[in-house]
C-alpha cells in the first residue's frame, strides 16, 4: 500500500497530473458551444465568458482532486489499478493535501463567478453552489454519485444542458429551449469518457465496492452505454438541424461522431487491454472536443 504520510511534491507535475488535463476538455467542450450559440444570437459577452470557462475548468479540477483524494480512502485505487497512477495512492501527496488542494480550486471557482452572479442573479448563484456541491459529492459522503451508479447522470447533466444553458444566460440573460438541447451533445460524449473509464476499471469498482452503472450491469452494458452515448452525439446536431433549417452546417458534427465514434466503440467492445483502454479516453475526450468545435462553428458560420 502507499505510505500516505509521504510529504508534499517538490514541484507542480504532480499536481498537474492530479488534475488530469485529458479529462479538461469536458469542461471547456460545452462552454465553447454556449459561446458560439451566444454568438450566433448577437449576444456575446467576452468577461462573462472567460469567468464561465474559468469556474468551468477550477470545479474540474477540484473534482479530480476530491477525487483522487477519496478513491484512495476508500480502496478504488489500488497498486492493481489499470489506469494511469494517482497521487494519493502513489504516496506523493497526502489525502489531507489533496482534500486542501480541491478546496481551494472550488473556492476559486466561486471566486470567478462572483461577476457572473452579480451578472445572472440568483440562478447562477444557485447553478454555481449546486455545481460545486456535485463536484464534492462525486466522490465523497456516504451517497457519493461515483460509488452509486449516478455521476453517469450528473455528468450528462451537468457537462451539457447546465454548462451549456449557463454559459448562454450569462451572456444572453436568457435561454430559449433549443439551448440546452443542444448542451445535450457534448453532455453525451462527457459521459462516454466516463463510461470508457467504468468499463477499463470494472474488477477493481467491483473490489472496491463502487457500484458504477458498469458494476451493476455488468461490461457489455456498459459498452452499450457507450455507445448510446456516441448514438446521441450523433443525433443532436441532427434535431437542430430539422428545427433550424438555416443552421445545416452542424450536421457536420454528427458526421463526425458518427465516423470517429464507431471506432472507439469497437475498440472498447473487443479489447480489455489496458495499453489499449487507457488511450480511448483521451480519444473520447478529443472527439468531445472537436465535435464541441465543429458543432459551435457550424452554428455560427451557416
Amino acid at each position: 500500500m502507499a505510505d500516505v504520510t509521504a510529504p508534499a511534491p517538490s514541484h507542480a507535475r504532480t499536481w498537474l497530473a492530479a488534475a488530469r488535463p485529458k479529462t479538461l476538455p469536458a469542461a471547456i467542450a460545452p462552454v465553447l458551444v454556449g459561446v458560439a450559440l451566444a454568438v450566433e444570437q448577437g449576444a456575446f459577452h467576452a468577461l462573462a465568458a472567460a469567468c464561465a470557462l474559468l469556474g468551468a475548468v477550477l470545479i474540474q479540477v477540484g473534482t479530480n482532486y476530491a477525487n483522487d483524494a477519496e478513491d484512495f480512502v476508500r480502496g478504488a485505487d489500488t497498486e492493481a489499478r489499470k489506469g494511469p497512477l494517482r497521487a494519493t495512492a502513489a504516496g506523493l501527496v497526502t489525502p489531507g493535501q489533496m482534500r486542501a488542494a480541491a478546496a481551494v480550486a472550488f473556492a476559486l471557482a466561486f471566486v470567478a463567478g462572483l461577476y457572473l452572479i452579480v451578472r445572472g442573479g440568483w440562478p447562477i448563484l444557485a447553478l454555481g453552489l449546486a455545481s460545486i456541491a456535485s463536484g464534492v459529492a462525486y466522490t465523497a459522503g456516504r451517497w457519493a454519485l461515483a460509488y452509486t451508479g449516478l455521476a453517469d447522470l450528473f455528468v450528462l447533466v451537468f457537462f451539457g444542458p447546465v454548462a451549456v444553458g449557463g454559459t448562454f444566460y450569462v451572456q444572453a440573460l436568457d435561454l430559449p429551449l433549443w439551448v440546452p438541447i443542444a448542451g445535450l451533445g457534448p453532455g453525451f460524449l462527457a459521459t462516454a469518457i466516463l463510461l470508457a473509464n467504468n468499463v477499463r476499471d470494472v474488477e477493481e469498482d467491483r473490489a472496491a465496492d463502487k457500484r458504477t452503472l458498469v458494476v451493476r450491469f455488468g461490461r457489455p452494458a456498459g459498452v452499450r452505454l457507450y455507445n448510446a452515448c456516441i448514438s446521441g452525439a450523433v443525433v443532436v446536431p441532427a434535431s437542430l438541424a430539422l428545427v433550424a433549417r438555416d443552421h445545416l452546417g452542424v450536421l457536420a458534427a454528427s458526421a463526425l461522431a458518427a465516423l470517429v465514434g464507431r471506432r472507439l466503440v469497437r475498440t472498447l467492445a473487443t479489447s480489455s487491454d489496458p495499453t489499449v483502454l487507457n488511450p480511448l479516453l483521451g480519444k473520447t475526450a478529443g472527439l468531445l472536443f472537436v465535435y464541441s468545435v465543429v458543432l459551435a462553428a457550424g452554428w455560427v458560420w451557416t
